[in-house]
């Protein structure tokens, strides 16, 4: 989910931080590159992050569904 305020991009952070093997967070699906580039990002590039990491939390879940 994409929150914005004042033309800022929140961080996604759900303070649940746990990397897996790949070094992406479980809480919010960001790679640790992203983790840290996050401070100095632009709105567009925190929104591309943002974008990327819903996309891994969407695979993820697919992935964790019994069938």
């Amino acid at each position: 989910m994409l929150r914005k305020t004042l033309n800022n991009v929140q961080s996604p952070c759900v303070r649940n931080c746990c990397l897996n093997e790949q070094d992406i967070c479980l809480g919010c699906f960001r790679s640790l590159e992203e983790i840290k580039q996050w401070g100095l990002a632009t709105n567009q590039e925190k929104q591309t992050i943002v974008s990327q990491a819903n996309s891994r939390k969407m695979e993820h879940e697919m992935k964790s569904k019994p069938y």
